[in-house]
């Protein structure tokens, strides 16, 4: 049976960008853009209709604005998942749309390099920041909870406890980062250190609550 295809609505204001992004995810294989929108209630009908599986919106929409968008397709379709496509660097409004529900958050001006990425990544239900905003964001976002309060995790030190908490060894982390299994384990170790995790099963639970693995 031919795989069923990862089925994505984009919605954007500006036409040449709705066919610009359209033309790079359909160069993807097992990706069909199944609609586009041009605001917000036209994108909650397809919601509606159609329950795609991911979103690429546009932050800025008339009508109603991206966050507002977000907040109400996690409403009507909770496993559809949302990409934001922002024109502007802000570490703010990527904080506010991933508490809206945004699983992740792309520039435009990163499409051409970033978005098959970030489209990959939350077609499996991990988070995607854009390159200039995975540091701050994981850090003052991601980790800004009490459980890291005062002790942010870095990024290699995120990327280990992902990979830990997927459950891969010490050796095969190392082979992903390309470092020794020693080196692998002394991230790991630094990692149950600062968050003063008392057993591995902590450090896989913190991974799923804040969504770096499924759970």
């Amino acid at each position: 049976m031919p795989t069923k295809p990862f089925r994505v609505l984009v919605v954007d204001d500006h036409p040449i960008v709705r066919h610009g992004v359209r033309a790079l995810l359909e160069r993807q294989p097992g990706i069909e853009v199944c609609c586009e929108a041009s605001d917000g209630p036209e994108a909650l009908e397809h919601v509606r209709r159609a329950h795609p599986d991911l979103v690429v919106l546009d932050l800025t929409l008339p009508e109603m604005n991206g966050l507002e968008t977000t907040r109400a397709i996690r409403e009507i379709s909770p496993e559809t998942e949302i990409l934001i496509f922002a024109v502007h660097f802000s570490e703010g409004v990527a904080r506010e749309a991933l508490r809206s529900g945004a699983r992740g958050y792309v520039l435009k001006s990163d499409a051409e390099r970033e978005l098959i990425s970030a489209v990959e990544r939350v077609r499996h239900h991990q988070p995607y920041f854009t390159n200039r905003l995975a540091e701050t964001m994981a850090e003052t976002f991601i980790y800004g909870s009490d459980d890291a309060e005062g002790s942010p995790l870095t990024p290699r030190e995120i990327e280990v406890t992902r990979l830990l908490a997927e459950g891969k060894s010490n050796k095969e982390v190392g082979s992903v980062l390309g470092v020794s299994p020693r080196t692998a384990e002394s991230h790991r170790n630094r990692v149950m250190r600062k968050m003063n995790f008392a057993s591995f099963s902590e450090l896989v639970r913190f991974a799923v609550r804040h969504n770096l693995v499924e759970p």
